[in-house]
């Protein structure tokens, strides 16, 4: 950041006094521009047995897999965010239920709430994000072309709770070197 969005002034990075983190702070007005972690939601859209996943049109991570799930945008829930980005992404109409998965990734300043869903109908097709879109069994994910290390967590836990017979919350960090297999100590 360069210049104050209120004034238009030059701002500099310091910590404004009763802070502790540094502060773009703009020289004229005294403007605090804080900046915080952005929020991605999204959501395991379920049909029986198969899952919805989008093949990204879009870069970071372009031809890899994924599940539909965005930047919740001003003036919106979590879980309208959450189905936006279902019909955004697939063309898909889900019922959002509960919160599935919450992860915090520092090193890109994110946290990604994932919601369990199900598919209103099978009708999906690629959106302009995604090149395309498939209902997968357990079997069929394509795990070594996943495109986060968030997504295969979130997948992982998933089916092993889907074992288990019971989904519940799961929470965790997952760090720049995360290996979705040991890297984190999810909660």
């Amino acid at each position: 950041m360069k210049y104050c969005s209120d004034c238009g002034a030059p701002v500099s990075l310091k910590i404004p006094a009763g802070d502790n983190l540094p502060r773009y702070v703009c020289e004229h007005c005294q403007t605090i521009h804080y900046q915080n972690p952005k929020l991605v939601v999204g959501c395991i859209p379920e049909q029986g047995e198969q899952i919805l996943l989008c093949r990204r049109a879009i870069n970071p991570r372009y031809g890899l897999w994924t599940l539909p799930a965005g930047f919740m945008e001003n003036g919106e829930t979590a879980i309208q965010a959450a189905a936006r980005e279902a019909l955004e992404e697939a063309n898909a109409v889900v019922d959002i239920g509960l919160l599935f998965s919450l992860y915090s990734l520092p090193h890109i300043d994110q946290v990604y709430l994932i919601f369990h869903g199900q598919l209103v109908n099978a009708d999906c097709a690629p959106g302009v994000e995604s090149l395309e879109v498939g209902l997968f069994r357990e079997s069929d994910i394509p795990w070594g072309k996943l495109a986060f290390p968030v997504v295969e967590h979130t997948l992982r836990h998933y089916y092993d709770d889907r074992r288990g017979g019971t989904l519940s919350l799961h929470l965790g960090d997952i760090t720049a070197s995360a290996d979705p297999r040991t890297g984190t100590v999810p909660r």
